[in-house]
């Protein structure tokens, strides 16, 4: 028989007093033999580890994370397809290029068409136009040959600088940097050659 005694509700931690005969005998003068038995909680598998809560973001990602990540999210802002809406002083970019008046005419009336898509850590970049289409495709950082849409061959470079895609080209001893940055649904391209610069504004094509 069971006289009770503190514990919690589940039985883990119980302490149980029982009193009664063991092997058919009895305390002295017939006092019942008390019997304390301590309830004992069973081997349990310890606990997982809560999960690693992630703390990546574009600014900790550039202040120290995985700068490929890094890479790869800066270079999402730039894909898609891009109508040119304003153009200033190209004229002037095509003249310092060396580019012909008949030329240079055509280039002023085309309003191109960029289209930028990443396959792995492949970039391709297409300009599509009535006038001519070119298309290159490059890693960043690593140098290939490229025709330009006047015909010039180049060496290019392209590489990220924070938000903005920098494109340098190299040609007989002449250098021009085509730059281009995303703000929202507006692509901003800068071409610089000496003291002569041009911009070029798209709006991305919905």
């Amino acid at each position: 028989m069971a006289l009770g005694g503190p514990g919690s509700a589940d039985g883990v931690g119980e302490t149980h007093l029982f009193c009664g005969q063991v092997g058919g005998t009895t305390g002295p003068q017939g006092t019942a033999v008390v019997y304390r038995i301590q309830a004992t909680a069973p081997d349990l598998p310890p606990e997982p580890p809560p999960p690693p809560q992630s703390s990546l973001s574009p600014r900790s990602l550039r202040g120290g994370g995985d700068p490929q990540l890094w890479e790869a999210i800066m270079v999402d802002a730039f894909v898609g397809t891009w109508n040119l809406k304003e153009s200033k002083n190209f004229d002037e970019y095509m003249k310092a290029l060396g580019v012909g008046f008949a030329t240079r005419q055509v280039g002023n009336m085309t309003k191109p068409t960029t289209i930028i898509s990443v396959d792995g850590d492949v970039i391709t970049l297409k300009t599509q136009s009535t006038f001519k289409n070119t298309e290159i495709k490059f890693k960043l950082g690593e140098e290939f040959e490229e025709t330009t849409a006047d015909d010039r061959k180049v060496k290019s470079v392209i590489t990220l600088d924070g938000n903005k895609m920098v494109h340098v080209q190299k040609w007989d001893g002449k250098e021009t940097t085509l730059l281009r940055e995303v703000n929202d649904n507006n692509l901003m391209l800068t071409l610089t050659l000496g003291d002569v610069v041009s911009t070029r504004s798209y709006v991305k094509a919905e």
